[in-house]
């Protein structure tokens, strides 16, 4: 049994999704959110609409994400591209995985010390968990990537080459 979000609030979950969604996709103040809703026959106060905002702005986030991921696993340009960058964190040197689909929607990011296939096969094993299989993988000419993908067994899908991994290189 799932237990609802919303079920300490007396207002409806369709109003108050409708005044998340006016909050994060029109750039007002609270206040004229709430006019807008008072226009629409709903009569709450601007507190209230920033309370579901800082409550449930994360939620339907999530819930939009997820929707976009189970579409764009049916698509047949199902693509990844994977890429690491150095970071320093602390003064050490480490390395941020990242995983970017090909809309440029980043899909997971990981950290680790080291940059060898066992990193990199810890980093696609909980890409893939939480994704799915992609179609066809695009990485840089690291080796890591390559005997990742042989373990895992799709070797074949992967795509290296010069300027193809930009789409991945462009959201560090």
């Amino acid at each position: 049994m799932t237990i609802s979000p919303f079920r300490y609030f007396k207002t409806s979950p369709e109003i108050i999704q409708l005044g998340v969604l006016m909050c994060v996709r029109f750039p007002l103040s609270r206040r004229n959110d709430e006019d807008l809703l008072y226009e629409r026959g709903i009569d709450i106060c601007h507190e209230s609409v920033r309370l579901w905002v800082d409550r449930f702005g994360t939620y339907f986030a999530h819930k939009i994400r997820r929707r976009r991921s189970e579409a764009m696993r049916q698509s047949p340009q199902w693509r990844w591209h994977l890429d690491e960058v150095f970071v320093n964190i602390r003064g050490q040197t480490h390395y941020l995985w990242r995983a970017v689909d090909h809309e440029g929607e980043v899909l997971e990011s990981f950290v680790t010390k080291t940059r060898d296939k066992a990193s990199a096969l810890k980093f696609m094993r909980k890409a893939m968990k939480r994704y799915g299989n992609p179609q066809i993988v695009v990485t840089d000419k690291l080796r890591s990537y390559g005997a990742a993908m042989r373990e895992i067994g799709n070797a074949r899908r992967r795509e290296t080459g010069r300027h193809l991994n930009n789409r991945a290189e462009n959201s560090h």
